[in-house]
């Protein structure tokens, strides 16, 4: 469990813009939305490190596994205690750190699972 962090959550409103040939939302819309997600966490958790370190996402890996209809939701959280990835960069290491993602449909029904690697650069 992530703690430091907290939580982020963002939503993609239902949109024929951004929707697929089956009628949910594109595959590269759940993969933005998540990692759109990831972002705000690791900004809420590391933000005050902002002249000290840039937070980048190094690799990220989606499970789409169930069709979404209607408006998404993703929910982030910090993978690592936010302490622990900080007490790294201090000792001169370049952290890597997970950011869990869930998305779900409105009513809560979980549709994808995403996982996005971040790390802080020293500048």
């Amino acid at each position: 469990e992530g703690d430091g962090g907290g939580g982020g959550v963002v939503r993609l409103p239902d949109s024929p813009a951004t929707h697929n040939h089956v009628g949910g939302p594109h595959a590269g819309a759940m993969f933005t939305l998540g990692e759109t997600a990831s972002g705000a966490v690791v900004l809420a958790a590391f933000g005050q490190l902002l002249d000290r370190a840039v937070p980048l996402a190094v690799r990220a890996d989606i499970a789409y596994r169930k069709l979404a209809k209607g408006s998404v939701l993703a929910t982030a959280r910090l993978g690592r205690p936010a302490l622990e990835v900080i007490d790294e960069l201090e000792s001169g290491t370049r952290p890597e750190f997970p950011v869990e993602v869930e998305i779900t449909t409105e009513d809560g029904t979980p549709t994808s699972a995403m996982t996005v690697i971040w790390t802080l650069r020293p500048n």
